[in-house]
């Protein structure tokens, strides 16, 4: 009988957590709302980097699931059949790259960094000379830093990755996720309310489209630029008598940095010009010539036929994405911020696509 009756009858007094005024509770209510809001936004930028190797893990598994649809089309085995042969043949491709090229590769990447500060003294005199007035110092501490980018890049594609956990953790996700992606995908579908799954799958087919075709352009952009890009400076050897240096690195540096778009063909140019002109005039002006010659035949040929049903991104936006991106998250941030833009930019059109149904429908209903 007495549990029926009201606290204050039953001689207990109101908690003294508990805010009386109506006003008062509408105001603490909206206070713990912002401070969730800026708690969740400051948790995403602790995280943020988690975020990012999951999203690369992400991309690993969409060139996985890409590959594996080929060879389905081809041999008619089950899936995970395909994705093995698919990882086999990455696994050989990589031993061979190592057992062939490694050595001459690690012995190139040694004498790189003294040449590119060579080059950049010698143009530093060169300006100079012409009656440019340049800070040796700030020249020099520029070289350095180019010549410690660069070496970075030789150490990762000579085996020394000092990242070798992260690289380790995006192989193992995105194998998972490619073995079973409509699992994963069932998963994130069951968190949101019922009414906006159908939208959810529709999205998420369209994000793993877009971003298959855009992996698989920039796959063969890669392989194009570095095979041709070694045939023609080997060629000059050959023809001339007078090998360009370092050719197999500059090579494998041209189809690696092929995967940035934009930042990547000149930072790779770049680079062979500078060693090309450590062997002479001659030399250079060809290492200019091949470099034309790549961006045009891969800009204007290659990937307008294999990306042309891709994501359409500006190339002033994508400039501003990889500067957003690589001063955040380094170098990993700049090979992920064209497959994270591409993503941003399906959402909001299959956004804009419901939106615009929706105001369609709600106009044939009033008229």
């Amino acid at each position: 009988m007495t549990e029926s009756l009201p606290e204050s009858q039953r001689g207990i007094g109101a908690s003294p957590t508990r805010i009386t005024n109506p006003q008062l509770r509408l105001e603490a209510g909206r206070a713990l709302i912002w401070v969730g809001i800026v708690g969740t936004a400051l948790l995403l930028v602790w995280i943020s980097q988690s975020l990012l190797v999951i999203f690369g893990a992400m991309v690993f598994a969409a060139m996985l699931d890409g590959g594996a649809r080929l060879i389905g089309r081809v041999l008619p085995v089950g899936r995970g059949w395909r994705i093995g042969i698919v990882l086999l043949g990455t696994v050989a491709f990589f031993g061979w790259l190592v057992i062939f090229t490694g050595s001459q590769v690690s012995q190139q990447a040694a004498m790189f960094t003294e040449i590119v500060t060579a080059q950049a003294n010698s143009t530093v005199n060169w300006l100079r000379a012409q009656g440019f007035a340049i800070n040796p110092t700030d020249v020099r501490a520029l070289s350095g830093q180019l010549a410690s980018g660069a070496t970075t890049i030789t150490r990762a594609i000579g085996g020394v990755l000092g990242a070798l956990t992260m690289l380790l953790i995006v192989v193992i996700i995105g194998i998972y996720v490619a073995a079973e992606p409509r699992l994963y995908e069932r998963g994130l579908a069951w968190m949101l309310p019922r009414e906006q799954r159908a939208e959810f799958f529709k999205t998420t087919n369209a994000m793993a489209f877009t971003l298959r075709r855009l992996m698989f352009g920039r796959l063969v952009g890669m392989v194009f630029e570095g095979v041709f890009t070694y045939i023609m400076l080997v060629g000059y050897g050959l023809v001339t008598g007078n090998d360009i240096p370092m050719a197999a690195l500059l090579a494998i540096l041209t189809g690696v940095l092929a995967f940035v778009p934009n930042v990547g063909a000149l930072v790779s140019g770049a680079l062979m010009v500078l060693v090309g002109f450590s062997g002479g005039l001659e030399m250079g002006i060809y290492t200019i010539v091949i470099y034309l010659l790549v961006q045009n035949i891969d800009g204007y040929i290659v990937v307008p036929m294999i990306a042309r049903k891709t994501v359409d991104l500006a190339p002033a936006l994508v400039l501003g994405m990889q500067l957003i991106m690589g001063i955040l998250f380094g170098i990993l941030g700049l090979f992920l911020a064209d497959p994270l833009l591409a993503m941003i930019k399906v959402a909001l059109e299959r956004r804009a696509a419901v939106n615009t149904q929706a105001d369609a429908a709600e106009e044939m209903e009033t008229a």
